[in-house]
């Protein structure tokens, strides 16, 4: 499967939520609301779970919206933070510490 790199180097294309915008399955969207509720301790709603990916255009799941990392990438107009001169910048740290695939992408893509 391609890869879709978004803002913070998660794998777009491997997203529950944006595998079932694409696919439009109900099923799926409240198979990831329940997963994502339970493991962010949050109270996710199945219409909740729609996006078309971080950097795409369309439709973005919420936290997206208020994503700090995707308002810097996109203020700096660059496509993702491996091409950011102060990567992996402080808050990235911290993130990376929680996503590892995310930071194997990121570092891919500086290569």
């Amino acid at each position: 499967m391609k890869k879709l790199i978004a803002a913070c180097g998660i794998n777009c294309a491997d997203c529950g939520a944006r595998q079932a915008t694409i696919e439009n399955d109900d099923a799926k969207r409240k198979e990831v609301a329940a997963k994502w509720s339970k493991a962010y301790e949050a109270d996710l709603s199945v219409e909740s779970i729609n996006c078309t990916g971080c950097m795409e255009e369309g439709v973005k799941f919420s936290h997206c919206n208020e994503c700090e990392i995707r308002e810097c990438v996109k203020d700096m107009e660059i496509n993702n933070c491996s091409e950011c001169e102060e990567y992996p910048c402080e808050e990235m740290e911290q993130f990376l510490e929680h996503v590892p695939e995310a930071k194997a992408n990121l570092d891919e893509l500086r290569k």
